[in-house]
């Protein structure tokens, strides 16, 4: 399981022009699953983007918690896209969605992540803050 996090000022989901979800401060979290991944992973992860130290502390280091901040997930199933081979890239390395969808879900819900629509053509708009970006991985 990959999740690229995002620190962000605000973010937002639409879906055929209309927002489905959105956070002000927080973080952006677009999520990919592998067809070996398992609950435990989506477990892991999420506990791991919850306890993440990148804001700002009193000092202006990057050393607080997310604490009350909000997190937006969205599915990216093509952080596992590979093109290392020609310019197209192959997806072979992505769950299936009836694989996927459960993970997806159990993350959500153990981030305590407003969330994007599963499977769905969706418009991610985010205001990147530092910017901060990471890459996690479960293994």
């Amino acid at each position: 399981m990959r999740a690229l996090v995002q620190r962000v000022s605000r973010a937002s989901v639409a879906v055929d022009g209309a927002i489905v979800s959105e956070i002000g401060p927080g973080l952006l979290v677009l999520l990919g699953v592998t067809h070996e991944d398992e609950p435990r992973d989506a477990e892991r992860l999420a506990a791991k983007t919850r306890a993440l130290r990148v804001f700002a502390d009193a000092n202006g280091q990057m050393n607080d918690p997310l604490g009350d901040r909000e997190i937006l997930c969205v599915s990216q199933f093509t952080l596992y896209g590979d093109a290392r081979r020609g310019n197209r890239p192959s997806f072979v390395a992505a769950a299936r969605p009836e694989h996927a969808l459960s993970l997806y879900e159990l993350y959500c819900e153990r981030a305590e992540a407003e969330r994007g629509v599963f499977g769905a053509m969706m418009q991610v708009e985010l205001v990147n803050d530092g910017p901060v970006t990471l890459l996690l991985e479960s293994r």
